[in-house]
């Protein structure tokens, strides 16, 4: 099988394609904004007060590499911590006012992206595309280095 079939070569560059469409969007509306940052963002906004560790969970992100991206955010003032009231030892992790409105800003011009990720694909095939991406991502959880850990009840990708 040429490489040009292969599945991990083609998710690989839809990859690519993905992030440079969301840094050519962010940079266009003058931005500083990473795929990752906006998902920490988030993550946040979803879920106020919650750990390093749970981020990285939620965002399916390597701790150590999280880390360095939640620093960058606090540096940049758009999010802050603070010491977790349940446990004087955990430093709990809320997005600030500056971080808030980047998070709004920026949110409607992922989501209007979206569909340049799959461009060639018309919106049943996207569908389609999508139901299997999320079934094959899911079922292969666990084989990740930072695997997915949703935090109940929240819905999984887009659910029937």
């Amino acid at each position: 099988m040429e490489i040009y079939a292969m599945p991990g070569h083609l998710i690989r560059r839809l990859n690519q394609i993905s992030t440079g469409l969301f840094l050519e969007r962010m940079n266009s509306l003058g931005l500083t904004l990473t795929p990752v940052q906006f998902a920490v963002l988030s993550a946040l906004r979803l879920h106020p007060g919650i750990d390093q560790a749970t981020v990285a969970g939620l965002v399916a992100y390597d701790r150590a590499t999280i880390g360095k991206v939640i620093d960058k955010l606090e540096n940049r003032g758009l999010l802050a911590r603070s010491t977790a009231r349940h446990d004087r030892r955990a430093k709990e992790l809320n997005l600030t006012e500056a971080g808030h409105t980047l998070y709004a800003t920026a949110q409607p011009h992922v989501l209007a992206m979206q569909p340049d990720m799959l461009e060639g694909l018309d919106e049943e095939e996207r569908a389609i595309f999508l139901r299997l991406l999320e079934k094959a991502t899911l079922a292969a959880n666990e084989h990740s280095r930072a695997p997915l850990k949703l935090r109940e009840p929240d819905p999984l990708l887009h659910r029937r």
